[in-house]
C-alpha cells in the first residue's frame, strides 16, 4: 500500500504538499539571507502573493528599525548554526507588506542542500496570545488593586477603633476576623469564572427592581399627564429602553443558571392552547405599531406533557426576536401542530432576514449578524433557546432569505398524558 501511494504521490510532491500546507508559516532561507520557499500560510500572515516573497531577503519581514541588527545575528547564526526559538525571553515583532507590525514567534532549524546550507523558520502569529495576556494582567491589576484598597479601609477601620475605649476591643477583633474573610474572598475573585457569575447575579437581581420601579412610573406617568405627540414619543421611548434592559439581565441570568445546571426539565399537564393565547396576549402588550401575531392551532386539542415553563421561555424569545426584527404594520405568523406524539412550533416573520454566509453561527453565544447590529440585543437569545430545546429533548431549525423572513420550528416529542 506504501510502495503504491508513492508511486502515484512522489516523495518530493509529498514534502511539497506537507509544506504548502503546514498551519504556521514556513520560510527556507540561504546563506545570502534570501527567501527560497514561503507556503501559503506565511504569505497570508504577512500579506503578500504567490511568488512574491521569493528572492527577497528574509528582512523585509522585520521592521525597519530591527534590520541592521538582524543582519548581524543571521550572520552569527550561519556561523555556529543550532535548532533553537529566537528570542528566547524577549518580545519579536514582524512587519507585513502594508507596513503593519504584529508579535510573532520564531523557531529555527538548519539543513543542508548541496554544499550549501539552508535555514528553515517555523513564523507564528500570536497576536491573540499577547491581547489575552494583555487582558489577563489588566484582569489582575485591577484585583490587586481592589485589594489593596479594600485592605487600606480596613486597617484604617481597626486603627480607628484601637483608639477607642475598652469596651470596643470585641468589635475591633470582629472587625478583623471580617478582614481576613474580605481578603480571602477577593483572592477567589481573581477566578475569572466566580467574577463573571458574582458580577451577572449582582446585575441581574439589583437592577431588575429600579428597572421595574421605572417602568411602572412611567405608566403611571402617562395616565395623569396630558396626551400629546411629544410626551406619548418619549415615554414610549422610556419604555422601550427600560424592556430592552429588563431583556438583557434576563439572558444573562438564564445562561449562568443554565451553565450552572441550575435549570432542570419538570414536566407538568397543560393545555396546550390555553399557554399559547396566554403568550399571544403578553407579546401584544410589547409588539411594535400595527404588528400582529397570528396564532393558529391544528393537530390534537389533548394536554400535553412537558416543562410548561421552558416551552414558555422558547416561544417568547422566538416571538420576541419576530417583533424586534420586523417593521411595523407586519404580520407574525405562530403555529402549534399536535400530531402523532410530536409537538411542532413554527414562528414566522417578514423581517430583515439572516445573511446566509452567517446563518452557521447563529446559535452560538453573542453572535449577531452584520445587518442586526444596530439592533438592540445581547446575541444571547437563540443560545438560550437551543440549550433550553436540547434540555426538552427537542429539535430547532429555521429556514431564512433577506429582507423577506425568517421562520424558527421547533419540534418537540410529547406525551398527551403523564403515563
Amino acid at each position: 500500500m506504501t510502495n503504491q501511494f508513492l508511486t502515484a504521490f512522489p516523495r518530493e510532491s509529498i514534502y511539497e504538499l506537507l509544506f504548502e500546507s503546514a498551519a504556521e508559516g514556513l520560510a527556507v532561507i540561504n546563506q545570502s539571507g534570501k527567501i527560497i520557499m514561503a507556503n501559503s500560510r506565511l504569505r497570508e500572515m504577512f500579506g503578500y502573493d504567490p511568488g512574491e516573497l521569493v528572492g527577497e531577503k528574509i528582512e523585509v519581514l522585520i521592521p525597519q528599525s530591527h534590520r541592521s541588527k538582524h543582519l548581524s545575528h543571521r550572520k552569527a547564526y550561519h556561523a555556529k548554526p543550532v535548532k533553537r526559538s529566537m528570542g528566547q525571553g524577549m518580545d519579536l515583532w514582524g512587519e507585513k507588506k502594508d507596513g503593519q507590525q504584529f508579535p510573532v514567534e520564531i523557531s529555527l532549524n538548519y539543513f543542508g542542500e548541496g554544499a550549501e546550507q539552508l535555514v528553515m523558520a517555523l513564523v507564528t502569529d500570536i497576536t491573540e496570545r499577547k491581547q489575552s495576556e494583555a487582558k489577563l494582567k489588566q484582569l489582575n491589576e485591577g484585583l490587586e488593586e481592589r485589594i489593596k484598597a479594600r485592605t487600606k479601609e480596613l486597617d484604617n477601620a481597626i486603627r480607628a477603633l484601637e483608639f477607642s475605649n475598652e469596651e470596643l476591643q470585641q468589635e475591633i477583633q470582629i472587625r478583623r476576623k471580617a478582614e481576613q474573610q474580605a481578603r480571602q474572598s477577593l483572592i477567589k475573585e481573581k477566578q475569572l469564572n466566580e467574577l463573571k457569575s458574582r458580577f451577572v447575579s449582582l446585575a441581574s437581581h439589583e437592577f431588575r427592581t429600579p428597572l421595574s420601579t421605572v417602568l411602572t412610573s412611567v405608566t403611571l406617568i402617562s395616565k395623569y399627564i396630558e396626551h400629546n405627540d411629544k410626551s406619548l414619543k418619549h415615554i414610549n421611548r422610556i419604555k422601550s429602553a427600560v424592556h430592552n434592559l429588563t431583556g438583557i439581565l434576563n439572558d444573562f441570568l438564564s445562561l449562568d443558571k443554565l451553565e450552572d445546571g441550575k435549570v432542570q426539565n419538570n414536566p407538568v399537564e397543560f393545555d396546550l392552547r390555553t399557554l399559547a393565547e396566554d403568550i399571544i396576549e403578553e407579546m401584544q402588550t410589547v409588539a411594535k405599531s400595527g404588528q400582529v401575531i397570528r396564532h393558529e392551532h391544528s393537530g390534537k386539542g389533548d394536554p400535553v406533557w412537558l416543562d410548561k415553563q421552558l416551552l414558555k421561555n422558547i416561544i417568547i424569545n422566538l416571538l420576541s426576536n419576530a417583533i424586534k426584527y420586523s417593521k411595523e404594520d407586519q404580520v407574525i405568523r405562530f403555529t402549534t401542530d399536535l400530531a402523532d406524539d410530536l409537538l411542532t412550533i413554527a414562528v414566522r416573520d417578514e423581517g430583515i432576514g439572516i445573511p446566509e454566509s452567517e446563518q452557521s453561527q447563529l446559535f452560538e453565544r453573542f453572535f449577531r449578524a452584520k445587518n442586526a447590529v444596530n439592533i438592540q440585543g445581547t446575541g444571547l437569545g437563540l443560545n438560550i433557546v437551543k440549550r433550553y430545546v436540547d434540555l426538552i429533548g427537542g429539535n430547532i431549525s429555521f429556514n431564512s432569505k433577506l429582507q423577506e423572513g425568517t421562520t424558527f420550528t421547533v419540534t418537540i416529542p410529547i406525551n398527551t398524558n403523564q403515563s
